[in-house]
């Protein structure tokens, strides 16, 4: 990890050169882990949701999958049925009893009792292989939005409007262009409206398992949003985070 003694202004702009200088790294929306056995569909699934902009993490067995989903908060969990050590009904039962993460079962069972076992077991949504990935990730988002409240795709903050589905921010009815970094950081406080949230919980949602970034990042993008769309709609609670009244 780069680490910086710069204070003041002169780290500011320090890492806003930096910044500029790594356009190859994919900025990423949510994190979202994915529980599959099957190699190829694993790595196929997770290299798509990856060029979405996800934060992507894997597990191969149930048992893998557990420990992550119960070690991080993560904003989504897409998980097969079929898993050795630990099958997917397992895992989501011991999950429901600590955690509410929005989970969606993928699997080739397709028969009634399997889509009503899953549901009842605590799933959030049910999709059969095969699955067409623009559906997917439809029902990815909107699992999201739901589980912070948020059903409708638009976000309104006052003369702000950010519109979840086209990944794309209006302030006073025309368009404002924020890096996709600094879209993640917007929308997730937006989804958190009136709750602080901590750098550290920015940096969970936005980074996954093998990233490694610079320490002051989200507090250069914070400025950078405030820039373009007004001190006022992103609070500081000193200490503590940021919030969107």
């Amino acid at each position: 990890m780069l680490r910086l003694s710069l204070a003041g202004n002169n780290l500011n702009r320090t890492l806003i050169n930096l910044v500029a200088q790594f356009p190859s790294r994919l900025p990423l929306l949510m994190r979202i882990l994915v529980v599959e056995d099957e190699p190829r569909l694993l790595r196929n699934l997770a290299k798509a949701l990856r060029e979405e902009g996800y934060a992507v993490d894997t597990a191969e067995a149930g048992d893998d999958g557990l420990f992550k989903a119960g070690s991080c908060d993560y904003d989504a969990i897409v998980l097969d049925v079929m898993l050795p050590r630990l099958d997917g009904w397992e895992v989501l039962d011991r999950l429901r009893k600590k955690k509410r993460t929005p989970v969606l079962m993928l699997t080739a069972r397709d028969a009634p009792k399997d889509r009503v076992r899953g549901l009842d077991t605590g799933a959030d949504d049910y999709l059969i292989k095969p699955f067409d990935l623009d559906e997917l990730l439809a029902r990815l988002r909107a699992l999201i939005r739901r589980s912070a409240g948020q059903v409708h795709p638009r976000l309104e903050l006052g003369d702000v409007i950010i519109d979840t589905r086209a990944r794309s921010v209006a302030r006073d009815g025309q368009p404002v262009i924020l890096s996709a970094r600094e879209y993640a950081i917007l929308e997730y406080l937006g989804l958190h409206r009136g709750k602080v949230v901590t750098r550290t919980e920015l940096y969970e949602h936005l980074f996954d398992e093998s990233d490694d970034t610079l320490s002051n990042l989200v507090d250069v993008h914070v400025f950078s949003i405030r820039k373009k769309l007004g001190r006022e709609l992103i609070g500081t609670r000193r200490g503590q985070g940021y919030c969107i009244e």
